[in-house]
């Protein structure tokens, strides 16, 4: 897992540790030494900590004009055991809600694993966004059908054509404007 590397394409536009808007200004990563584990694997030092045992981020992009962040995730999403959403919710998602973001796309490749609890913090965060809406891109199908188990499908959208973007080579306003379009179509807006 330690050679798994959060996407870096973006980052001359966008920081989040240099963003004084953002939950994780001023954050630092240490490029030469391995210090948080996933279960006694460690992970690449430029993943941010959360304060969760099993699951970590990055916040690849943010668009305060547009209103809309991108986040990749790594490791184990734990909501039974570390509850992992609530941590999520509070040290990230209410701060950027906060600052005006209203649209998420949650890039899912390298989370390996979900358990599930009760579905409350999805569905605050989904009534917060008022307008805006929760995507989820990349998931793994297995994760994808244990979120569909606690009906968090309610709530975030995922699969078809979400999963069919190539994200890795547009770049984030064709992305947002990509997956705005699909769930508008899906909304029959």
């Amino acid at each position: 897992m330690h050679t798994i590397e959060p996407f870096y394409n973006w980052i001359e536009a966008y920081t989040a540790s240099e963003d004084e808007r953002s939950p994780l200004y001023g954050a630092e990563n240490n490029e030469s030494q391995y210090t948080d584990t996933i279960y006694g694997y460690y992970i690449h030092p430029q993943w941010d900590n959360i304060d969760s045992e099993t699951l970590f981020l990055k916040i690849l992009y943010v668009d305060y004009n547009e209103g809309y962040a991108v986040i990749e995730f790594i490791g184990e999403w734990n909501d039974t055991l570390n509850n992992d959403i609530m941590t999520l919710k509070r040290n990230i998602i209410d701060l950027m809600i906060g600052e005006g973001i209203n649209h998420f796309i949650l890039i899912g490749e390298n989370v390996f694993n979900f358990h599930g609890s009760d579905d409350a913090y999805y569905e605050e965060w989904f009534e917060e966004v008022e307008d805006g809406w929760i995507a989820a891109l990349g998931f793994q199908e297995f994760v994808v059908q244990e979120m569909q188990q606690f009906h968090l499908d309610y709530y975030i959208n995922f699969g078809g054509e979400l999963d069919k973007i190539p994200w890795r080579t547009i770049t984030p306003p064709q992305l947002f404007h990509v997956v705005n379009s699909l769930i508008q179509r899906r909304l029959g807006a």
